[in-house]
């Protein structure tokens, strides 16, 4: 605005700005110089009206404005500038108005309206199988970030949901919900591998059971309550191998994500993860231990066999061994390791064996190469078996009748060729070399096997084909056409893939496998809508999602290092409480921002520890509970759950699962197999002497065992 003024209105002005008079009634008086008479009242404003006298008019006010608005304007005790110059004695204000789109808070919608989130059972889905646990945490996925949508739930207003809270509670069964369940002789019950005690209905029935509060137990009525359904739900796992994968490691474990390019095009090329680098490690970083033997079925080398027992050490019939008497004879000094070299002073020797059918249940060896670090051919040789061949199974061993019919060389030719080639100091690299080797009937301690360096995603026992390994890492085809393979060919793609396992590092490959951190993800591809973002997040944006993980022990120690509150307890009382500050925040965000987080994934022990579900490998020693009645545990985790669901805010989906079925049969039958496979494979063994003996019978108890442990249960609601 311009402050200068016209001469002609200097004495109006002047008689405008005439000092005002403040009276003892803490008044002011605005003196009028066309009054004459003095009887009028002066007119008197209260100070508290000064900040509502007129605003002055913008420079650019149209021309036309009235002479009355002009004089209130100059006559108004504000300046007409305030910015214009510093005094602290004035502040502005700002009148400018919001739109009503910015202005408008984001509203939670009643329960009642059609605009509330919910998650019900579809009763249009035709489910054939029960619903895997990898289901709740794509669930999860869905809500929260990117992914299918799920089809055996009907998911509604997705935008509208403003936290997930999953809670996980091992030793909770389907048998427990029960109308007449008796939980004083709940435990009593011999354990039966049909599951007849432990399922409410058939093995069959994948589908929900309805909670109905009257036909549930006095102390689960809770249930009823929060949730519609009872769930029965898969913990991901095989009977034909005898194991279920980890149910804590699979619903925080985010499969990774494809591109579209990628899906329905077979194999695709390996990716290097967002920020990685490349790590050059030695070879010798990824030798098998000696307990690594045993568990992928290797013979034992007298080297890997503690001393005390290597006095009772005796051959077997037929094979040998390299000359090799500590695990310490294959060390190099590290003067003679050449600077940066990956191979360690090494000599790496890659090796592929062909075999053919000799006795039902017998594979000898038909061909054997050997491939220096450089690629040069060591060894290639066809072996004529002791025994005459019932097939030679060309297709996968290229070998045929006419390529064996001149030949002389045998197996005891190859193992002495063998023994003079291989030294302390050598390292066998190959796929599966446990068959290789058999085939040989030879052991040798220092062993790099790529079906281990490279991990199937589902876990052991597992394995992935050397063709898949070779497409996948290397980008190129081996074991094409009718021909059979070569064991040339295979024996250059192990070593290719171990130099580019040593060049990347430890983690490259094993991320195939483990897939992405849930938290991580959440973090990174959160997504969030206009109903719980505002405008800006209209159609969806990548804001990322907070979380926390409550559990026993310290959770930075797992995949809870990737959570962005890790809450570490000691009792279920103290998750409870970290569940709900997680939820609700911190009350002056000392840590956690008030309001809590996004998402929370908590675990209540205590139920799982009194009833001997507890895993004897865990780092935190289980909490003593049986002077508890069983009863007693199964109210108060009722309670607690019951307590968190009351407390969570409106459109939160609340998540309850067990993780899996009884385990403890399973633990038992797997640690009598791994003895028998201790002792079985141990060089001189004899059936008689072996303090464990495994037979179908225990093979097809563990089968069924694992089918009992993989039946889970779950919750699904909506606050």
């Amino acid at each position: 605005m311009d402050n200068s003024v016209a001469p002609s209105d200097e004495d109006f002005l002047h008689d405008c700005l005439e000092a005002p008079t403040i009276d003892n009634s803490l008044s002011i008086t605005d003196h009028d110089p066309t009054n004459t008479n003095n009887n009028t009242p002066t007119p008197t404003f209260d100070l508290v009206d000064i900040e509502a006298l007129p605003q002055p008019i913008p420079a650019d006010s149209p021309a036309d404005a009235s002479t009355d608005t002009i004089n209130s304007e100059s006559c108004s005790l504000k300046r007409s500038k305030p910015h214009d110059e510093t005094d602290d004695g004035w502040q502005t204000v700002d009148r400018s108005k919001k739109s009503k789109k910015e202005k408008k808070e984001k509203k939670i919608p009643s329960p009642q309206s059609t605009n509330y989130p919910s998650i019900k059972f579809n009763y249009n889905a035709k489910l054939q199988s029960k619903i895997a646990l990898d289901s709740l945490r794509n669930l999860i996925l869905y809500i929260f970030s990117e992914g299918t949508a799920p089809q055996w739930v009907a998911i509604s207003q997705r935008p509208q949901f403003r936290k997930i809270v999953a809670i996980m509670v091992p030793g909770l069964e389907e048998a427990m919900f029960k109308p007449d369940v008796n939980f004083a002789t709940y435990n009593d019950q011999p354990l039966d591998l049909d599951q007849k005690p432990r399922v409410m209905t058939s093995p069959d029935d994948y589908y929900p059971r309805l909670l109905k509060k009257d036909e549930l137990p006095v102390i689960l009525q809770d249930f009823a309550d929060m949730f519609p359904h009872l769930w029965p739900v898969k913990t991901p796992g095989n009977e034909k191998f005898g194991h279920i994968r980890s149910p804590l490691a699979t619903m925080l474990t985010a499969p990774i994500e494809k591109t579209k390019e990628e899906k329905g095009k077979g194999v695709q090329a390996a990716k290097e993860p967002k920020g990685w680098k490349d790590q050059r490690t030695r070879i010798t970083e990824f030798l098998m231990m000696p307990e690594d033997f045993q568990a992928n079925g290797y013979v034992l080398h007298p080297a890997c066999i503690p001393a005390e027992r290597r006095k009772h050490f005796h051959d077997l019939d037929g094979w040998v061994h390299t000359n090799v008497e500590d695990f310490a004879d294959g060390d190099v000094p590290e003067e003679e390791i050449q600077q940066g070299s990956i191979t360690a002073g090494r000599e790496i020797l890659a090796l592929d064996c062909e075999m053919c059918v000799t006795d039902p249940q017998e594979y000898s060896l038909t061909r054997i190469s050997l491939m220096s670090w450089d690629g040069t051919i060591v060894l290639d040789e066809l072996v004529k078996p002791d025994k005459p061949i019932t097939d030679y199974v060309t297709r996968f061993s290229g070998i045929t009748e006419e390529m064996l019919a001149p030949v002389t060389t045998t197996l005891k030719d190859i193992q002495s060729k063998l023994l003079e080639i291989l030294h302390p100091r050598t390292i066998l690299v190959g796929h599966s070399l446990d068959a290789d080797l058999k085939a040989l009937q030879l052991t040798h301690p220092f062993i790099v096997d790529t079906s281990i360096l490279f991990p199937h995603n589902r876990g052991p026992p597992l394995k992935n084909s050397l063709k898949f390994l070779t497409q996948r890492f290397l980008k190129r085809e081996i074991q094409k056409g009718v021909a059979g393979h070569d064991s040339i060919e295979d024996a250059k793609a192990c070593l290719d893939l171990v130099k580019q396992k040593c060049e990347k590092g430890k983690f490259w490959g094993n991320h195939e496998s483990q897939g992405e951190n849930l938290f991580r993800r959440l973090t990174r591809a959160g997504k969030a809508y206009r109903a719980n973002g505002g405008v800006e997040a209209k159609g969806g944006v990548n804001v990322g999602k907070t979380s926390a993980m409550v559990d026993w022990g310290d959770p930075m120690k797992g995949a809870g290092a990737a959570s962005t509150f890790p809450i570490g307890c000691k009792s279920d009382d103290e998750v409870e409480e970290g569940v709900m500050r997680a939820v609700k925040g911190d009350p002056v965000a000392e840590e956690i921002p008030y309001g809590g987080v996004d998402f929370v994934f908590a675990r209540f022990r205590e139920l799982e520890a009194h009833q001997g579900w507890w895993n004897c490998k865990s780092d935190i020693p289980s909490p003593d509970l049986s002077n508890i009645p069983l009863e007693t545990c199964v109210q108060t985790l009722t309670q607690r759950i019951k307590r968190i669901y009351d407390m969570l805010p409106p459109c939160t989906a609340f998540i309850v699962f067990s993780g899996s079925g009884d385990p403890r049969e399973m633990s038992r039958l797997q640690a009598m197999q791994a003895q028998f496979k201790k002792e079985y494979t141990a060089p001189g063994s004899n059936w008689d002497t072996l303090s464990v003996k495994w037979t179908d019978r225990e093979d097809q108890a563990l089968k069924k065992a694992v089918g009992v442990a993989r039946n889970g249960i779950g919750f699904i609601g909506v606050k």
